[in-house]
């Protein structure tokens, strides 16, 4: 079984930065990724990284802005986020998957962590 604890969410003002973490308790997965629910709207990947760090994905609305990076040795997922903006407010997810390929396709990941909250005020 694969366990995700998250942290780092907050509120933080447009143009701030957080920095989100998700400690897993194996590295037996494929891929990690983040992805956010803000609320009355679908899941969407934000950002995803083969465990490898050979294949990085991100959502078209991030780019530039939004760096996921994955430390091998602890078994740990960061989402830099910068310049952030109102429409970044969201519950967002740490996940992992055991499948190649996987990258921001929601339905391919098993594991969940509990959800951080951002909030982004304008």
């Amino acid at each position: 079984q694969v366990q995700l604890v998250e942290s780092g969410g907050g509120s933080v003002q447009a143009g701030g930065s957080l920095r989100l973490s998700c400690a897993a308790s194996t590295y037996a997965y494929n891929y990690m990724g983040w992805f956010r629910q803000a609320p009355g709207k679908e899941r969407e990947g934000v950002a995803a990284i083969s465990t490898g760090g050979g294949r990085i994905d991100y959502t078209d609305s991030v780019k530039g802005r939004f760096t996921i990076s994955h430390h091998h040795a602890e078994h740990t997922v960061y989402l830099q986020m910068n310049n952030l903006k109102s429409e970044d407010t969201a519950m967002y997810y740490c996940a992992a998957s055991p499948y190649g390929g996987a990258e921001l396709h929601t339905n391919y990941y098993t594991y969940w962590g509990q959800g951080s909250q951002v909030t982004v005020s304008s």
